[in-house]
């Protein structure tokens, strides 16, 4: 199939032909998810993390590889290490910054060629407590700037900071 095709494909077509819809958006300049600079909080050359384009509440956020990992037990203990702090920091950070009770976090990498990222989801004091928070209805990505600005501060602050473990 021509590249162009492909490109027209959803995410989850892309997965059911044995492509990870991340690398294939890597590689091809963007072509599924497009410019995601209202949404890229951090990168470094191990993870990226995000807002979700289409989350299940305000504040969803994704840490994704940047390397193919079909999940957690495929990737090097020192990304998970990297990626479980980073989870922790942003948890409290969207719990501040956005107001929410908890954060929730999973990870399902699911179909036979996806790519390994975790979710931080949050829950509002009005939402029932539970898994359903995991399955809630996906809304629109409305972009604040004021938000997206200090947790992204606050990400690089984290990232330059000594993590070194004793």
């Amino acid at each position: 199939m021509e590249l162009n095709e492909l490109a027209k494909l959803t995410p989850a077509e892309l997965v059911d032909r044995g492509i990870c819809p991340t690398c294939f958006n890597r590689e091809n300049g963007g072509i599924i998810y497009g410019d995601n600079s209202d949404t890229l909080i951090y990168e470094d050359s191990d993870i990226e993390c995000f807002f979700v384009k289409n989350p299940r509440a305000d504040g969803h956020m994704c840490i994704s590889t940047v390397e193919h990992y079909h999940d957690m037990s495929e990737a090097p203990d020192f990304i998970n290490e990297k990626i479980i702090r980073f989870a922790k920091q942003f948890m409290i950070n969207i719990r501040e910054i956005y107001g929410c009770e908890r954060v929730y976090m999973c990870t399902m990498c699911d179909g036979p060629n996806n790519h390994y990222h975790i979710q931080l989801i949050p829950r509002y004091a009005d939402e029932k407590r539970g898994s359903g928070n995991f399955v809630k209805p996906r809304k629109t990505y409305i972009f604040d700037r004021e938000k997206f600005q200090k947790i992204k501060a606050l990400a690089e602050k984290y990232a330059n900071q000594d993590h070194a473990t004793t």
